[in-house]
Order: structure tokens, then C-alpha cells, then sequence
């Protein structure tokens, strides 16, 4: 079997979730969310073959006849091994209350079962009386018997829905939300040194199947000639499977995700891409932004400082693997699967300093706040960057008491230009501190370097990829 790294927290929690329904005697729910192709169906299946309990796991097919997916589901129930099975046989449920309460009569009763819905989210779509049916079924049978029910859907929108104020089965489940691999797992699985896992990290997102692939021992280049070179390597497909599992269609979201992945930042500047140089109206381009920031596929950034500017928003792909796919691999499947691999590694290797130069920068931020607040930095929790509205100047890192800020502890540059952080770096980053809302001359100064430091520079942190990886180690 392949290795499965990286998720013994996870599974020691279902573990945990799975030891208070055996103590209690009674049923627990557990809705797991994230991304697609994160790896949710996989850790579950791992946590079932370990638990040593009867289970059952379904999947729900997407556009199917909800007759015949209940159908299905009775079926599984039959073949699942659970000792009381066999009183399903026969059984043809006209709704999913009937299939949900065949589900209770073969239950055990004197023993712990795991119990997994798969793709919930499509359930949903294709029967309204799915999630009335679910509670129903739950209160009266479900809950009384020792059963750990775990709700997948990669839809995270959707599955928020499904646990909100006047739904259904509102205060019933409770919430999981499985990520990538971290830049520490990435580190280990493939072996490389700080930098470089952080490198793999920025490439792979974290995502286990595409971490696989990069071998021990595989340097940056290898990995990406060999990935590019094979149509369907999981670098390639993977985000095509994940664009086409969400945006199916070219609708302006889909569009709007493109446009950000290219390097747009702004809603301007998005709004012509989308429109083909003339603006999409703000009418249509803000709802497909919404639904792009509600499915967690995008996210937005505003400066932090002492005076709050909501309007000077910076956009960008929040999963970093999608965020690569669609700067570098998007338009590089058509010329893979003829044998021009070539050409797209080119491509990536002409942009790639730069480009990894930004890329870099959230997840700068995201570690210096796992790192804080510590001894240096009490009371900072809060790690974001500053610009105005020209761009002039950007600073990298903002630390700060909150969002929005009372008060400014630091601020800082990021260097990850393939040199040492040096004292033209320090001089640029005084010349620019006053300009933040909140900061002066005497604001502590802090850097992060990928190629190291100049010695005697005045800085009063400095933090290096060592550092940041270190942030992801379990604790």
C-alpha cells in the first residue's frame, strides 16, 4: 500500500471520535470538508480498515436517479458486514427516509460501526428530501445506537450550508476540515531541505497524490520535467479534474478564477480580463467573485495598518497548487500529450524565480502566525502586508495585535530572489516604513530570507525557510 504520511493527527481524531461513541453507547456526526483531491475518501478509508469495526462507506455518484442511488445505498448496507444486514434483503426504499432507516435496522447494537456518506453535497442536489430525511432518521434511530456517521463533501459552500441555523440537521455534526499536506509533511516525504520543500510545497500544494510523485531524492527540475513529459501525471490532471468538477462550464466564476491564476489582482483589472479587455460589469463580476471566495478557491487580502482600507482589496488563488496549475500547467496539457513537454518546462523556468517570488509571500505570513505570538513578539497575532492603492511602496510583512490593527510591532520584507537579504534591502525597507499607517522610524525592522542574511544588518528578526517549515512540525 502506499505510504500514508502525514495524517496521524486526523486520524487520531476520528480515532477519538470513534472511542466516545463506544464509551457512550450513542451515535456521533462528524462533517468532513475540504478541498477536492485532498484526500478525504482516502483517510477515511484508512481510519475504517483501522478501526477493527463493521463499516460501511458510500459514495454518491454526481446527476444519477436518485431511485437507483438508493437503490445503491441499500445495497451497500447488504454487503457491508454488518451482523443485522441480512433484514435489509428485499428492502426497495421509495425515499431516503425508508433507505436511512434501513440503514438503522442493520446497525449493531452492542458495538461500535462507522458509517461514511460520500459526496454528500450531490445528494443534496439531486433530492431536497435528503437532509429532512437525514435528521429525521438521526433523532429517532441513529443517534440511539453506537454509530460514528461521518459526512463527506467537497463543496465546502455547500456543506457550511448543511450545518447553518434552520437546516435540517443544524447542530448535529461536527465539523472536520481535512487541508494538504503541510510544508513540513512535504518535507518529509520527499526528503528535500527546508528551502526546497518549501519549493515542492509551493508546486504540489500539499495535495498527498501529486506529493507522491516527487520521489526522494528528485530535485525541483527532475520532478517538473518528468510531470510535464506524461499527460497524465497527477501535476497535470489533477487540476483539470478539479476545475471540471467545479466549474464545468465557462461561466464568469471560471473565468474570474483564470484571470487571478494568471496574475490579476485587482477587481479592475479582473473585470477587463474577464470581458476581453472591456469591462465585465461589476453586476456579474461580484457574484462570481462571491461564489469563488465561498467555495474557498480564492481568497483577498487587505493592508494591514492602524487605518483600515476595505476597499483596496488584492485577490488571489488560495490553493497553492491551483495557483501553479494555473500560472504554468493549464495551457501546457495540450502540449504534453503531444510530446512537447519541453516547452512547458521552458516556460516555467523563464518565470519561475519571479513567480515564486509572490507566490511565496501568504505563505510567509501563514507560518510567522503559526510562529506567534512567542517571547520576541507577546502579543502579535496577526501578520499581513501593507500597500496603497499605486503599489508604492509594498511591504511584504505587517506585524500587528489584530485585524485591523491598534498597533503595528513590526515590519518587514520577504526575500526569495536567490541572494542574501542585504543592506540595499534594509535601506529600501526604512525608506518605506513611514508611509504605514500606524508605523514610524522606531518600528522594529524583520526580514525572511530564502538565501540567508548580510552580517550586522539592523534587523531585529530574522527568520529563514528552516524557520518557517519548522512552524508546520507537530506540536
Amino acid at each position: 500500500m502506499v505510504s500514508f504520511a502525514g495524517r496521524a493527527v486526523d486520524l487520531a481524531r476520528l480515532a477519538e471520535q470513534l472511542r466516545q461513541v463506544s464509551d457512550s453507547g450513542r451515535g456521533a456526526a462528524i462533517a468532513l470538508t475540504g478541498r477536492r483531491r485532498v484526500g478525504k475518501s482516502r483517510l477515511v478509508q484508512e481510519f475504517a480498515n483501522q478501526a477493527g469495526v463493521p463499516y460501511l462507506l458510500f459514495q454518491a455518484t454526481s446527476g444519477r436517479h436518485q431511485a437507483a442511488e438508493r437503490a445503491d445505498f441499500v445495497d451497500a448496507i447488504r454487503q457491508s458486514g454488518f451482523p443485522r444486514a441480512d433484514l435489509v434483503r428485499g428492502v426497495r426504499p421509495g425515499d431516503w427516509n425508508q433507505a436511512l432507516r434501513a440503514l438503522a435496522t442493520a446497525l449493531p447494537e452492542d458495538r461500535p460501526s462507522v458509517v461514511v456518506i460520500d459526496e454528500v453535497p450531490w445528494l443534496v442536489a439531486q433530492d431536497r428530501g435528503f437532509e429532512g430525511a437525514l435528521q429525521t432518521v438521526w433523532d429517532q434511530h441513529l443517534s440511539t445506537r453506537p454509530v460514528l456517521l461521518i459526512l463527506i463533501g467537497s463543496d465546502l459552500s455547500v456543506m457550511e450550508a448543511l450545518q447553518t441555523y434552520g437546516r435540517p440537521f443544524y447542530g448535529r455534526a461536527a465539523r472536520m476540515t481535512l487541508h494538504p499536506l503541510n510544508p513540513h509533511d512535504v518535507g518529509t516525504m520527499t526528503g528535500l531541505d527546508p528551502s526546497n520543500a518549501i519549493d515542492a510545497y509551493l508546486i504540489t500544494g500539499g495535495y498527498p497524490e501529486i506529493v507522491r510523485a516527487w520521489h526522494p531524492g528528485m530535485t525541483r527540475k527532475d520532478y517538473l520535467r518528468a510531470s510535464v513529459s506524461d499527460p497524465l501525471s497527477p501535476l497535470l490532471a489533477a487540476g483539470e479534474l478539479s476545475m471540471l468538477g467545479e466549474f464545468p462550464e465557462p461561466t464568469h466564476a471560471r473565468q474570474a478564477l483564470e484571470a487571478i491564476g494568471a496574475g490579476e489582482t485587482t477587481f479592475s483589472t479582473i473585470a477587463s480580463h474577464v470581458g476581453g479587455g472591456a469591462a465585465v460589469p461589476a453586476g456579474s463580476l461580484s457574484p462570481a467573485l462571491a461564489t469563488l471566495i465561498d467555495k474557498r478557491v480564492i481568497t483577498f487580502d487587505l493592508p494591514l495598518s492602524t487605518k483600515r482600507d476595505t476597499r483596496n482589496k488584492r485577490y488571489r488563488v488560495a490553493d497553492h497548487y491551483l495557483r501553479f496549475w494555473l500560472a504554468f500547467l493549464r495551457r501546457g496539457i495540450a502540449e504534453a500529450e503531444r510530446g512537447r513537454g519541453d516547452l512547458v518546462l521552458n516556460r516555467i523556468e523563464r518565470s519561475w524565480s519571479a513567480w515564486r517570488g509572490r507566490a511565496v509571500e501568504p505563505l510567509v505570513r501563514e507560518s510567522l502566525e503559526r510562529m506567534l505570538p512567542n517571547d520576541r513578539w507577546p502579543d502579535t497575532e496577526a501578520v499581513g502586508g501593507w500597500w496603497n492603492r499605486q503599489n508604492r511602496p509594498e511591504l511584504d510583512l505587517i506585524g500587528a495585535d489584530r485585524r485591523p490593527a491598534r498597533e503595528i510591532h513590526f515590519v518587514g520584507s520577504v526575500k526569495w530572489l536567490g541572494r542574501p537579504f542585504d543592506r540595499r534591502d534594509l535601506d529600501a525597507l526604512i525608506r518605506a516604513v513611514v508611509a504605514v499607517p500606524g508605523a514610524d522610524e522606531n518600528t522594529p525592522l524583520v526580514a525572511v530570507s530564502r538565501d540567508g542574511f548580510e552580517s550586522g544588518l539592523a534587523l531585529t528578526s530574522q527568520w529563514t525557510p528552516a524557520d518557517l517549515v519548522a512552524a508546520w512540525a507537530p506540536r
